[in-house]
């Protein structure tokens, strides 16, 4: 499935920079790029948009009023360098509020929470049963799926699961992140409270984040020493 995008801002820089942060991404397109909320309204009224990346502070009528008044409206990833308008964003049901200047690492956090959104509210969890010192198997679809730790890209937190990404699919297992990082071999380091990422899976990495590919996972300040420690040895 593709997703149909929308980006709506006054700045012409904000907008190329999120287009180019859609670009990065598979199953993502961008099929309207405004420069206001009233260019937007034309849009929305002619295409079917999956998701807007909204623009709070612009002129003539705030990206927070526009959506307000919307009947039909596609989820929403609110944009804005202004702090104190997180809570007017997240009143309207956005899926995320992404403050400027915005890094792909935070750009692709809110990805992941509209994808989130997206799976089958009736979906089994998954679990983990079966570990050994190069797989693990977990449960899907009534199945069990083996694992390669070797196939695993990064392992992320989300509530109380975890999302294993590997280049194949991902897989959601019921199973908190601490827990889980205790069956995984010396490969793995923790970046942040909420992810776990393999170390021969990536190309590049700051004091900020780890990059893996054109993903960049990132790095809290509590495991910053720890990672410069890591990849230097």
């Amino acid at each position: 499935m593709t997703y149909a995008c929308v980006v709506v801002d006054d700045e012409d820089l904000a907008r190329r920079l999120i287009e180019n942060h859609i670009s990065q991404l598979e199953n993502f397109k961008v099929i309207a790029s405004c420069q206001s909320a009233i260019e937007a309204s034309k849009i929305l009224k002619n295409e079917k948009v999956d998701l807007l990346f909204l623009d709070i502070e612009m002129p003539v009528l705030t990206g927070t009023d526009f959506f307000a008044n919307l009947i039909q409206k596609p989820k929403v990833i609110f944009t804005t360098a202004y702090r104190d308008y997180a809570l007017d964003g997240f009143e309207l049901n956005a899926v995320d509020y992404l403050l400027k200047p915005i890094t792909f690492g935070r750009f692709f956090k809110a990805i992941e929470k509209f994808l989130e959104q997206q799976q089958p509210k009736i979906e089994i969890p998954n679990e983990v049963n079966e570990v050994s010192n190069d797989y693990i198997f977990v449960r899907k679809d009534r199945k069990q799926v083996k694992v390669f730790f070797n196939d695993i890209l990064y392992i992320e937190s989300v509530k109380d699961y975890i999302r294993i990404v590997t280049p194949e699919e991902n897989h959601l297992v019921k199973h908190g992140i601490t827990s889980f990082e205790e069956l995984l071999d010396s490969r793995f380091v923790r970046t942040h409270r909420s992810y776990i990422v393999n170390e021969n899976k990536v190309t590049a990495y700051t004091k900020q984040d780890v990059e893996i590919g054109k993903i960049e996972i990132p790095i809290s300040d509590s495991y910053r020493e720890v990672i410069q420690e890591f990849f230097k040895g």
